[in-house]
């Protein structure tokens, strides 16, 4: 399990075909460090399995389902990658519970600084930004204002949500820490919805489905 509390980033250094899957590869001094053969980490917000990391790299297999429903196939070299070890048992969560199942690929729409470019007051390093973020469709439902969403990895808060797109406040720590700084209009993005929003939703439909009609004659019958 993951908060969506970016460790560090990391570059992609390949995207290559092996033995019938595809096998990328991350520069990432720090991590890369600290994990061992087998152990899970998340990759831009997707759970992968670390194999032969050394102090500087590591690699990991992508299924055809990873492939499918995430934006790592579509990667080009020199792309910055969120990564986040697991959380150990009893840490802080100070993001949100993140899964690291990715339900499907948005598009960055914008990210604009909440000062104007053209403002004197303008500082790059130090304003806020407002991400637009196009949701796919079967992921709208789960889209609640001031709910959590994973949107690349990264632990966030959904200020606005019109229907198709959510909006997202980012603070300047955020901007510079993740690959967000890095990411130009029309970029994939992986999203990964609230697995709580996921449950709750999941309990209502189950619980309509076994609810009766309400007819007249069905409430006569048991005594109302």
């Amino acid at each position: 399990m993951f908060t969506g509390i970016i460790e560090q980033t990391g570059a992609l250094v390949s995207l290559a075909d092996r033995g019938g899957v595809r096998r990328i590869t991350v520069e990432a001094p720090g991590i890369a460090s600290r994990l061992r053969e087998g152990d899970s980490l998340a990759v831009s917000g997707v759970c992968l399995t670390a194999l032969e990391p050394d102090p500087k790299y590591f690699h990991a297999d992508l299924a055809q389902e990873t492939l499918d429903r995430t934006s790592l196939g579509r990667l080009a070299a020199g792309a910055l990658l969120n990564l986040e070890l697991p959380t150990a048992a009893g840490s802080p969560l100070g993001g949100h519970i993140v899964q690291g199942h990715v339900d499907g690929c948005g598009e960055l729409r914008s990210l604009e600084p909440l000062v104007p470019y053209s403002s004197p007051t303008f500082d790059r390093q130090t304003t806020d930004w407002t991400l637009k973020v196009r949701v796919p469709e079967h992921v709208r439902q789960w889209m609640v204002m001031k709910g959590s969403v994973a949107v690349d990895g990264v632990s966030l808060t959904i200020a606005e949500f019109d229907g198709e797109e959510i909006a997202i406040a980012i603070l300047p720590l955020t901007y510079w820490r993740t690959n967000l700084h890095t990411l130009s209009v029309g970029a994939p993005m992986n999203i990964e919805a609230d697995v709580l929003v996921k449950l709750a939703s999941m309990q209502l439909r189950s619980n309509q489905a076994q609810m009766p009609n309400l007819t007249e004659a069905w409430l006569v019958a048991n005594g109302y």
